[in-house]
């Protein structure tokens, strides 16, 4: 009901007040959360079934969830940094908010990237409703057979992982390890993905929880200035053999600075990010879109 509401309400509240109101919550949660956020460290438990990665010590994954024009206009240049880095991520548009150019999936596609599904409007209804969510299902696995995309991505990390299984994706990723920002803040409490449905006829799909902080939470909401709490959790997971599995977003990025704005960050934390990870990790990291390790970790399911 309180979701219902701040969603009703939100259009017509300033986006500097929504904001000063979210810092003020996620300030007092940084005490209550401290033991369990960035690092819970329960959640470094493997699955019995999982006995290493085909590559590597861990997985490393990066995806964007490009939730506005803006961001979608500032795809070209995050392409052309990852790609002059030597990675590869995945790119998650929402289908009727904003139009997405069929020449940047192209461009996408003949680079190595992958495309995904980032919900179908982006306006916290997704999940209010049984009735809702499957007539929105039928449009959104029409985009994801027109894109060929095999995953999807929930707005917000808004979730019903049983509703969910009406949608014809190979994984989603709706969940995270922990994260008490969150509107739905219950997190899952592993490191490594999972399988929703029936393991026996493979009829569900791989759910890949987030492991790393988002982006906007970490530098816009908490006010961070350096890499540091990232540097931190992905050591941590590094060292246990996990998934650090990384959402940014285009929309919050910015590359010069008549450019910024109350909710943008220098693109250089991003890419301060990547070459810490390049440089430390290139030989031991098993780098991967999401569909990839979502196909490896459907076969190992038992």
């Amino acid at each position: 009901m309180l979701l219902r509401l701040y969603y009703l309400i939100k259009p017509i509240i300033p986006r500097c007040c929504q904001l000063f109101f979210r810092r003020k919550i996620a300030q007092k949660k940084l005490k209550k959360y401290k033991d369990v956020w960035p690092i819970s460290p329960t959640s470094a438990k493997r699955p019995d079934y999982f006995s290493g990665w085909p590559k590597g010590e861990f997985a490393f994954v990066l995806t964007h969830d490009v939730d506005t024009k803006r961001g979608h206009d500032r795809c070209t240049k995050l392409i052309e940094l990852e790609l002059e880095l030597g990675f590869r991520s995945s790119f998650n548009f929402v289908p009727e908010r904003y139009e997405v150019s069929p020449s940047l999936r192209q461009v996408l596609r003949e680079n190595g990237f992958e495309i995904g599904v980032h919900g179908l409007v982006h306006d916290g209804r997704l999940f209010e409703s049984k009735d809702i969510f499957q007539k929105r299902a039928k449009k959104i696995n029409r985009y994801l057979k027109d894109w060929d995309a095999v995953g999807f991505y929930s707005p917000a990390m808004h979730r019903n992982l049983e509703w969910i299984q009406d949608l014809d994706i190979l994984y989603d990723n709706s969940t995270f390890d922990t994260d008490p920002f969150e509107p739905q803040n219950d997190g899952v409490d592993t490191i490594f993905p999972f399988w929703v449905g029936d393991s026996l006829s493979r009829s569900g799909y791989v759910e890949i929880p987030y492991t790393l902080p988002q982006d906007h939470c970490l530098f816009i909401i908490l006010g961070c200035k350096d890499i540091s709490i990232w540097k931190e959790k992905l050591d941590w997971i590094v060292a246990n053999g996990g998934m650090a599995f990384l959402i940014t977003h285009p929309d919050y990025m910015f590359w010069e600075e008549k450019e910024k704005t109350i909710e943008d960050y220098p693109v250089k934390l991003y890419r301060d990010f990547l070459l810490y990870v390049k440089e430390k990790y290139s030989n031991v990291m098993w780098h991967v879109l999401p569909k990839d390790l979502a196909l490896f970790w459907k076969s190992i399911v038992k």
